[in-house]
């Protein structure tokens, strides 16, 4: 018996099924890697993002989320090179699908239990996600910016259901407006902290304050 369509699991039906001390022999996610590309390029140097965003309740499977991330990586990989760009996938799969395993062989009637006992055995993983959840998200330079929506478009034939791509306001994966991260960077507000910033605040000692140090206070 092969895998089922996933069209079967395409809707959330019942509460979240996790894996657990209950719940055991869970096969493994197929998506293992969230971060590809220039996972580690510093903040200041991808201001342009772009969103995959959820515009249905369903769920999708970790085979779907990964070939996702495969179609957007093998595009922006071939346009603007390995180190232009840094997809992130937002959504994780911890919700467990089950089957009722059905034998399909000659006199299958006599062997099988039909609907008796008929709570099934985990297949498989999938997530669970919202109208306007984020998916994946993909930082890069403005200049790449028709190539992340040419490969989130590509990628999006992976899903089920309708997606919307959205350009951000925000500089890469901080929460800040781009005018109001520029002028936070310059009054030494903010300090790029990897490929997030970190906010100085006005607690501690003065001589460990970056403001202070750079004369705002």
């Amino acid at each position: 018996m092969g895998r089922r369509p996933f069209r079967c699991y395409r809707y959330q039906k019942n509460k979240p099924y996790i894996k657990s001390r209950y719940c055991r022999g869970v096969p493994e996610s197929k998506i293992r890697i969230y971060d590809v590309g220039a996972k580690k390029a510093p903040v200041d140097l991808f201001p342009f993002v772009a969103h995959l965003v959820c515009d249905e309740k369903q769920q999708i499977s970790s085979e779907a989320l990964e070939a996702c991330r495969i179609a957007i990586n093998k595009h922006l990989t071939n346009t603007v090179g390995k180190d232009g760009y840094h997809i992130r996938v937002r959504v994780h799969p911890f919700h467990v699908i089950r089957a009722n395993k059905m034998l399909s062989c000659a006199g299958a009637d006599r062997l099988s239990s039909g609907m008796r006992h008929s709570y099934g055995k985990p297949i498989g993983v999938a997530a669970r996600v919202d109208i306007g959840q984020v998916l994946l998200s993909v930082r890069a330079k403005d200049a790449a910016e028709p190539h992340c929506i040419e490969a989130i478009r590509r990628g999006k034939f992976k899903f089920a259901g309708r997606q919307k791509i959205l350009k951000s306001l925000k500089w890469g994966f901080t929460k800040y407006p781009r005018q109001e991260y520029v002028r936070m960077r310059k009054s030494g507000e903010l300090t790029a902290d990897g490929n997030i910033v970190k906010v100085n605040n006005r607690h501690g000692l003065l001589e460990a304050s970056a403001l202070y140090l750079a004369g705002q206070e």
